[in-house]
């Protein structure tokens, strides 16, 4: 079967991410597309795994995995897709085969291959890609086996390595400065900008207990849901000025081109409070003016600051980086072994039958004369002895082959 397995990547290695995300398919037609290309390239196994930054696809096939199937892959999963566009993806498409596809899963899950190195997330995509192939029908013997080999591996890389321990996302290390000046959770938070950014550093401090949020946008609607998801405040971002509440911590994030936050706004901002407050700055260039810093208590942590903590964990992270690759190759020669144990499972899956109607047979056709003849203690024993039988010969051959298979 490892011979049949093959994998087909679309990364930030060879393609920009917004042409990835035409590759990305809906929940709602996920079941249906998927399981016509199965048919109609006779897959016998599939799985379906999309990121923000990565689609790939793992298959078995019988059949050869060259360009012009991949042409025929696309034209069927992709039918709105014209020839130009199934082409430049065909030529950026990464192939792996075999074992080299079940070390790139490896590498996959255990996100030496991901983006930003050491990111966890990617074991949560890749579980949750299979649990999603799995519940359309899609997948098989070999995919199962696969991933949960893969989960313990990323788990072990994980806990054994330091590949993770240092964070490395914007959002991860603002975070981690807060939680370094022990801001209180009922802290005020002005949350400037409803973007990307934003939105996840907004949701990851909710995870962390943190409730009081007003958020501020130039475009409302996109302030209002932000909000509603923070159970905050709303505002429109020609408000800010006029905003009398106060604040603790302001997290801004926006696309201006000058200095959002002007002494005079910072200022009215303060209501006349004068502890230290926290701005965390995340835009480029920055929203927070520097002459705030000069007249006023601040712990300004910018996005410079921030890029300057991850390049330096980077670092950290990308000297762990062997010690992960020795754990991956003795998963992969691990790997090699549960496939050959497994391939003597399938094989040898019918002896047991085999077993029951050899012992069918014999008791009930070719000596059943001579049993009917026997008394009912004789034949308690000789049914004990049978089902005595009956089990070792199940099991022995498959210790006996186990055996010799690691022996060799």
């Amino acid at each position: 079967m490892l011979d049949t397995f093959h994998s087909i990547a679309f990364t930030h290695r060879n393609l920009p991410v917004d042409d990835i995300g035409q590759l990305h398919i809906s929940e709602e037609w996920q079941k249906e597309r998927l399981e016509k290309l199965r048919l109609n390239l006779d897959l016998k196994e599939l799985m379906f795994l999309s990121t923000c930054n990565r689609v790939e696809f793992l298959f078995c096939t019988l059949k050869s995995v060259d360009y012009q199937f991949i042409i025929s892959f696309f034209e069927s999963l992709y039918p709105e897709m014209d020839r130009t566009d199934i082409a430049k993806f065909a030529h950026a498409s990464e192939m792996h085969a075999g074992l080299n596809a079940v070390e790139h899963v490896l590498r996959v899950a255990s996100s030496i291959d991901s983006m930003i190195i050491g990111e966890r997330e990617i074991i949560t995509q890749v579980r949750n890609g299979y649990q999603s192939s799995l519940a359309k029908g899609l997948t098989g013997d070999f995919i199962r086996v696969l991933m949960r080999h893969t989960i313990e591996t990323a788990k072990k890389v994980y806990t054994q390595t330091d590949i993770a321990r240092k964070p490395v996302s914007v959002v991860s290390l603002a975070y981690h400065k807060l939680k370094e000046l022990n801001i209180s959770l009922d802290a005020r938070f002005l949350i400037i900008g409803a973007g990307v950014t934003n939105t996840n550093m907004s949701r990851f401090l909710k995870k962390h207990g943190f409730k009081n949020f007003a958020v501020f946008n130039r475009t409302f609607s996109k302030a209002e849901k932000l909000a509603s998801d923070l159970n905050g405040t709303p505002f429109s971002l020609k408000e800010l000025e006029n905003y009398r509440k106060g604040f603790d911590v302001i997290i801004t994030c926006t696309g201006t081109d000058n200095h959002l936050i002007s002494p005079e706004t910072y200022s009215k901002l303060l209501i006349e409070e004068t502890d230290k407050k926290v701005v965390i700055d995340i835009a480029i260039p920055q929203d927070l003016d520097p002459q705030i810093k000069e007249n006023h208590k601040v712990n300004h942590i910018s996005v410079n600051l921030l890029q300057k903590i991850s390049n330096e964990n980077l670092k950290v992270r990308g000297k762990e980086v062997e010690h992960v690759e020795g754990i991956l190759m003795e998963s992969l020669l691990d790997f090699k072994q549960i496939q050959r144990l497994r391939a003597i499972e399938i094989a040898m899956r019918d002896v047991p039958q085999k077993v029951k109607d050899i012992k069918s047979t014999a008791l009930n056709t070719v000596f059943k004369n001579d049993l009917d003849s026997l008394d009912s203690n004789s034949k308690e024993v000789l049914a004990k002895v049978i089902d005595y039988m009956e089990k070792k010969y199940m099991s022995m051959p498959m210790i006996m082959a186990k055996e010799i298979l690691l022996k060799h």
